[in-house]
């Protein structure tokens, strides 16, 4: 990891940094739930800008008609899906926003996770500046992408190192902190639109 890690209140261990092994989980719904209280990091053009994860959603692959993948669709796009879990699969959204999902699951079961939003914390100017405003930094998926610099060159990328990564700080959310909704923006999905695999951590004291 980079010399510009040095000054921050945490620095990085290699223990802290999520393993490949945690997002090979088949319960993409747990995964969403655990990676509340995790920190997003990127470090671009020596630049170290994150936070820790407070929305996700999860999307369960073949049999869920709002993922990419349903009905086990294979493309240059979605390809990237069906790899071992711990990988990034970023896409661009309606032609303007990227937006960072984690691969999850065993190989040739494509699961992904959404990070729809971080409480930001580490490289607060870096993003300001990134997203050319002071408010919501990183508020939404799209969001998110922009203030830590996540476009679709790292598509494919082990989220275990150097410049896109996931860290356990130590931070534990109950359940009872822990907001369910149905995902956004997936009205086409008929009876899957329903699901309530949105999950928004709704105590934002945690540092």
């Amino acid at each position: 990891m980079g010399a510009s890690r040095k000054n921050q209140a945490q620095e990085t261990t290699q223990e802290m940094i999520l393993p490949l092994e945690f997002y090979q989980n088949d319960d993409v719904v747990a995964l969403a739930k655990a990676l509340l209280g995790k920190w997003l990091l990127s470090e671009i053009d020596g630049k170290l800008t994150g936070g820790m994860i407070i929305e996700t959603e999860a999307y369960k692959g073949i049999e869920d008609k709002a993922c990419h993948a349903y009905g086990g669709r294979r493309t240059k796009r979605t390809e990237v899906m069906f790899a071992p879990g711990g990988v990034s699969y970023v896409y661009l959204c309606y032609g303007m926003h990227n937006l960072f999902n984690i691969v999850t699951s065993k190989k040739d079961n494509p699961h992904a996770i959404l990070i729809r939003a971080l409480k930001p914390n580490i490289g607060i100017a870096h993003m300001e500046e990134r997203r050319k405003t002071k408010k919501n930094l990183t508020s939404g998926p799209g969001s998110v992408c922009k203030a830590l610099q996540i476009d679709r060159s790292l598509t494919g990328h082990p989220l275990t190192k150097d410049p896109l990564w996931i860290e356990d700080r130590g931070v534990v959310i109950k359940e009872p902190d822990i907001l369910f909704t149905p995902r956004i923006g997936v009205s086409y999905a008929e009876e899957d639109a329903d699901l309530p695999w949105r999950f928004l951590f709704t105590n934002k004291k945690t540092t």
